[in-house]
């Protein structure tokens, strides 16, 4: 599903994010992606996301490598790839409907498509009660629902989600770890960043550990293995 190989980044003035990365994530893999501010956990989202390109190695994405894609695919890349992030980003003149309903009228989903699709996608992260409502009228935790409705609607291989419980009282926060759950269950590559030990410590899932850009630690059934 998604490999790196010998994969560096180093940025102006000499800053090395990341140093000689070799990684498989296997099709319905379930990963926490975790370690210190400044370990390398956002160039490794940017990377997969084609925002930044490495300096080194390369990038494969079932099955293609997608290192040295051109401008004119990378939106089509990134139709494989959901992302939610911790700080929602919702578009507040649009109702909850809406705003998932506009990552499909970005692909040029049809009418129909868009009218069938976005109400299942509702019900799955259970604000089917809430389509009509502006994000102003919602609790954190029902706008990161949203923003992982939008991520999920166009139906992406792969989900990249970026601190998505940093914003979230802890009961909040595993809801939100239900639904992400379930979506993986569904056949959906899940990818967390976090500096959550305990959703991590309880979960029990794989856990990748950065250090320094280097990759210190990949163990199944992992914890969090970090102190503060």
């Amino acid at each position: 599903m998604i490999e790196l190989r010998n994969i560096s980044k180093t940025y102006s003035k000499g800053v090395q994010a990341l140093k000689n990365i070799n990684l498989k994530i296997d099709k319905e893999d379930f990963i926490f992606l975790v370690g210190p501010s400044g370990a390398g956990k956002s160039t490794f989202i940017k990377l997969l996301l084609k925002e930044e390109e490495p300096t080194e190695g390369n990038i494969i994405i079932k099955d293609k490598d997608v290192t040295n894609l051109s401008r004119r695919k990378v939106p089509y890349h990134r139709r494989n790839i959901g992302i939610v992030f911790q700080d929602f980003r919702l578009l507040p003149n649009k109702t909850v409907y809406e705003n998932v309903a506009f990552a499909m009228q970005i692909i040029e989903a049809s009418s129909k498509e868009i009218r069938r699709q976005v109400p299942m996608i509702l019900g799955m992260v259970g604000l089917s009660n809430k389509a009509s409502s502006y994000p102003h009228e919602l609790s954190g935790g029902e706008k990161q629902r949203v923003s992982i409705a939008r991520a999920i609607v166009n139906n992406p291989s792969i989900l990249i989600a970026d601190e998505p419980t940093g914003n979230l009282d802890p009961e909040t926060a595993w809801e939100i770890m239900k639904v992400l759950k379930q979506i993986n269950r569904r056949g959906t590559t899940v990818l967390m960043a976090t500096h959550a030990r305990d959703i991590v410590d309880i979960m029990q899932q794989r856990v990748i550990a950065l250090e320094k850009g280097r990759i210190v630690r990949d163990e199944q059934r992992g914890a969090y293995g970090y102190e503060g």
